[in-house]
């Protein structure tokens, strides 16, 4: 045994690169206690002990009984119960329990094949416990006289290999041998005639000996009874009949008949047939007519629970002597079998980065039905996923053929029909669910492409302004996104402090109050990431959108409202309704609604004189000057936002009504004018009198004036401002409020009686005050574009109106 074992682990190393086509081949004696040691699996496959617990090793069997046992800690085959050979195989002169020891990961199998050797474990048994010969007186010695033999299960040396007689006669002998090919039969041979007057009747032991070591015996009485006359013997036409019968044949169906014949006549010669009870397994489905030797059906037949059956008849003539034969029936199989499929292992669920050609199952498949009826093809309902591929012997391999998407298809229903060759053929079909496992290969996407979130300034502290949300169609951990936002893209970016998103949520909110006066929008990125690993993300730019509220007052930049004393602005006497004497200028830091202004008359010394241009700021005269108006006239203007609630600011100025210019030297913090004082009036007649005669002079030095300036025009020079009063003229006009960036270009139309004031941008910021002094500059070079200013130059539509930004875009000296 040790021989046979060393070259069968021999054989097992030599065949392992080939092990799907050279199994293991071990051998185990039956009746081997529970735990017996078989063989060293592991030492024999090149495996280590550690692999077949990583791999999963297990052991797999057709009929799926675990009648061996891996031990995967020691990689030991072991004997996971009792073995009968003979209830695994009959008679069978060989028998194998084929196994595959299947590993995963990767997959790879062995197969194996125990050989279970039969030990003497049963003792030889006649059927009957008493064999009755009825033999004529007149038999010659050495006539022979069958007998049925003992039946051992065991197989080989451990049948019946001898019988012998005991108390041994002279009269009778056994002789055990065979007169066809493995075919051995058990006959009495008479030694000396019989004298039934001596002795009509003997008995003795016939004793059946098997080739066991210790041997096993068993026995049967023989009883002779000694016949008188009859002396020929029944004779079968055939020693061996042969019947075949289809498995599905019905009750009572006719297998063969047996014949025998004898020479006698009478009684002697009247042959009955009955079956020699326990001569072949299965012969309670038979039964025969003992007058006419046919033997018939009693049940159906299972050609997979046994494909042949023997049985022995016995023909007796009327005188006692009788003859025996061998009857064979051959069952034919019929394809009343589907195929039978059974799961190895189910690998589910499966990644959906699974690579193309990864197992997903296996199974083997078998038919218990014989030739064409027991071949099987397997095929897959269509699927361009998954495909089958065999693996090896009757095993096959559910694998994929593409890659996988689980957020395309979570799950698979994967059918195979396997399917015999039989007529008709008879199919089996199995259906295998595969689910797919989620992998993260799927980063967040929000649901728009950007977000615009509006705040109003002076918000309070943690004001949620909008909320960013972005799904992930993976799931699990995969799917399972938090909020962020990304850090400035240049580090000469501060960060931001005045957002911050929820992480869980994607909640915006603004930390602390905005100002739209400083800030009026930003942007952030925030950035969406799932929990995978390693984790996907996508980010989406957040546009925050201050907006404004009505937080600042309008500011009066003109009359300046700071100066002490105030002011005067100067207003001719002729002055007709629609005269223009200032122009109030106000801005407000808002936009929008909330810096659109409205100007409007609050409080004036003669309330019907003045009216204020609601758009433009303009202060104008509603109606003539006449003698009685008071000389000095003061005016409150309103100044009105459009915000709710609205904000306003007041501009406070006055106003001096001369006949004369030359007025323009009275103190402004002179107190107010009384037209009844006498004292008054001669002066004022006095100062009227002469600015008339300081404007003569004026108007004449203004056309001298006029006419150098159009003779230098028509040599190629320009000239530039519109100054046609003397200095003292234009020291006067500094008595106004206006500062020095805003000018006023003061023109005085003969005959008229009407002055216009225009107001003026400033010219640029760093040019000094006198630049804009009504006569131009001092040094008479030309410092300004070519052409007069206008009011178009300085105000958009001359509408009066600055916006926050107007007012933003202006610097002053």
């Amino acid at each position: 045994m040790a021989i046979a074992r060393q070259v069968l682990c021999l054989s097992a190393l030599l065949s392992l690169p080939h092990a799907r086509s050279q199994p293991l081949r071990y051998s185990v004696a039956e009746e081997a206690p529970s735990g017996s040691l078989v063989a060293d699996v592991a030492e024999d496959a090149g495996l280590a002990p550690a692999q077949l617990s990583a791999r999963r090793a297990r052991l797999a069997s057709e009929d799926g009984r675990q009648r061996l046992r891996l031990d995967r800690a020691t990689g030991r085959l072991v004997v996971a119960e009792r073995l009968d050979r003979e209830e695994l195989c009959a008679q069978a002169p060989a028998c194998t329990l084929p196994l595959e020891l299947l590993l995963a990961d990767p997959l790879q199998f062995f197969r194996i094949e125990v050989a279970v050797r039969d030990v003497n474990d049963h003792s030889p048994r006649f059927p009957d416990e008493q064999i009755t010969l009825r033999i004529p007186e007149t038999s010659n010695p050495g006539s022979r006289f069958p007998v049925v033999g003992a039946v051992d299960l065991d197989i080989g040396s451990n049948s019946v290999q001898s019988y012998s007689i005991s108390p041994e006669n002279e009269y009778f002998n056994v002789f055990f041998g065979s007169r066809i090919k493995d075919k051995k039969y058990v006959e009495l041979v008479l030694e000396k005639p019989l004298d039934r007057e001596e002795q009509a009747e003997m008995s003795f032991s016939l004793i059946a000996v098997d080739g066991g070591s210790p041997p096993r015996t068993g026995s049967t009485e023989i009883h002779i009874v000694v016949l008188d006359v009859n002396d020929n013997a029944p004779i079968f036409t055939q020693e061996l009949y042969v019947g075949q019968v289809l498995e599905t044949a019905p009750e009572g169906s006719v297998v063969l008949r047996v014949m025998a014949t004898d020479p006698d006549v009478g009684t002697n010669g009247d042959i009955s047939y009955q079956f020699s009870q326990g001569m072949a397994q299965g012969s309670s489905a038979f039964a025969i007519d003992p007058m006419s030797g046919e033997i018939k059906l009693t049940k159906s037949l299972d050609f997979e629970a046994a494909q042949q059956h023997e049985l022995s008849v016995r023909a007796t003539d009327g005188g006692g002597l009788s003859a025996i034969c061998k009857v064979l029936v051959e069952v034919l199989d019929v394809n009343d079998n589907a195929p039978e499929l059974v799961v190895s292992s189910l690998n589910s669920p499966l990644p959906e980065n699974a690579l193309p050609g990864t197992v997903a199952a296996l199974f083997s498949v078998r038919d218990r039905d014989a030739g064409e009826n027991g071949k099987i093809t397997c095929a897959l309902e269509e699927q361009l996923s998954f495909s089958l591929r065999p693996a090896y012997k009757n095993y096959y391999e559910l694998v994929t053929v593409t890659t996988l998407d689980r957020e395309e298809t979570a799950r698979y229903i994967l059918t195979v029909t396997a399917a015999d060759t039989g007529s008709p053929p008879l199919t089996t079909t199995q259906t295998f669910t595969v689910d797919i496992s989620d992998v993260n290969d799927n980063a967040p996407v929000f649901n728009q492409t950007s977000y615009i979130m509006y705040v109003r300034e002076n918000n309070v502290p943690t004001m949620l302004v909008g909320t960013v949300h972005a799904s992930d169609v993976d799931i699990g951990p995969n799917a399972k996104v938090t909020y962020s936002l990304a850090p400035p893209l240049t580090t000469e970016q501060p960060p931001c402090s005045c957002i911050s998103v929820n992480s869980e949520n994607g909640h915006v909110f603004v930390l602390r109050p905005l100002d739209y006066e400083q800030l009026k929008q930003f942007e952030v990125l925030v950035i969406a990431s799932d929990a995978g690993s390693p984790p996907l993300s996508a980010n989406v730019t957040v546009h925050v959108v201050v907006v404004d509220e009505n937080d600042n007052a309008p500011l009066v930049l003109h009359p300046a409202q700071d100066s002490s004393p105030a002011s005067s602005e100067l207003v001719p006497m002729s002055a007709e309704a629609g005269y223009l004497v200032t122009k109030v200028v106000a801005v407000d830091a808002d936009s929008g609604q909330n810096s659109w202004l409205s100007y409007h008359l609050l409080k004036a010394s003669d309330p019907g004189l003045f009216v204020v241009g609601a758009q433009s700021g303009e202060v104008r005269l509603r109606r003539s000057v006449t003698e009685r108006d008071n000389v000095k006239q003061k005016l409150i203007i309103l100044v009105r936002d459009n915000g709710r609630p609205p904000l306003s600011a007041t501009a406070a100025l006055s106003a001096l009504l001369l006949n004369d210019f030359s007025d323009v030297h009275i103190p402004h913090g002179s107190p107010d004018i009384v037209d009844d004082s006498d004292f008054l009036t001669t002066y004022l007649i006095i100062s009227l009198v002469f600015v008339s005669l300081l404007f003569l002079a004026s108007m004449a030095a203004f056309i001298t004036c006029q006419v150098c300036k159009r003779k230098e025009l028509k040599d190629g020079h320009v000239l530039y401002g519109a100054s046609n009063f003397p200095s003292s003229l234009a020291d006067a006009a500094s008595v106004g409020t206006l500062p020095h960036p805003y000018c006023y270009e003061i023109n005085l139309t003969t005959g008229s009686g009407n002055s216009e004031f225009k107001f003026l941008k400033p010219i640029l910021p760093s040019l000094p005050p006198q630049h804009c002094a009504l006569g131009g500059d001092t040094d008479g070079e030309q410092d300004f574009p070519q052409g007069p200013l206008t009011a178009e130059d300085v105000l958009p539509e001359n509408t009066g109106m600055l916006s926050g930004e107007d007012f933003n875009s202006l610097s002053f000296n």
